[in-house]
This record gives C-alpha cells, sequence and structure tokens, in this order.
C-alpha cells in the first residue's frame, strides 16, 4: 500500500487536466525525500500503523512507540529527527481530515 492509497483519492481527469496534466504524467508511488531527514522519513514509515484514534478520527502517532524506532533505525540526533516527524505528521493529519 502506498501513502496515498492511505491519505487522499486520486486526482480526477479534471483535476489533472487544470495542471495541464493527463493520467499519464500522474505517479503517486514516487515520493521524493531530502537525503537528510531520509532516516526520519524511515522512522516516520515504520510508525504508520500507529496513529492515534477517537471518536472524531485520527489525532495523532502514538509517540510512546518512537524512541524504540529511533533506536532501531540508528536515529542519532533524536531531537531533530521528531521535529522532522512532526511536521510529516501535521501534513498527513492534515491531508487525512481535509480529504
Amino acid at each position: 500500500m502506498v501513502a496515498s492509497e492511505l491519505y487522499t483519492s486520486e486526482p480526477s481527469n479534471e483535476d489533472l487536466a487544470a495542471f495541464g496534466l493527463s493520467p499519464d504524467d500522474y505517479d503517486d508511488r514516487v515520493i521524493d525525500v531530502w537525503p537528510d531527514i531520509w532516516t526520519s522519513f524511515n522512522v516516520f514509515q515504520a510508525a504508520s500503523t500507529q496513529w492515534r484514534t477517537s471518536m472524531g478520527g485520527v489525532t495523532g502517532l502514538d509517540y510512546n512507540v518512537l524512541p524504540w524506532l529511533m533506536k532501531l533505525h540508528g536515529v542519532e540526533d533524536e531531537a531533530t529527527a521528531l521535529s522532522d516527524i512532526r511536521i510529516m505528521e501535521r501534513s498527513a493529519l492534515h491531508v487525512i481530515h481535509n480529504s
């Protein structure tokens, strides 16, 4: 399963046409990740089954698992990794709740 299947629906032909694109131009299976956040991204991806939910839906990641995942992925600067993960979490929550 790819991230787009979790968070967003596929764009319609009209959505793509608004940007001069066609379905052949769109590939949602490619995600560009900057090398300086690669380790943080791997931790975020490993935590993909660790979302907290409530009656209102997804509320955020379960941070209790992050120290173990950071150790597993060899994170040296945990403060920076947590900051990176929180940015990815906030972006994912925005997509989840606005789709």
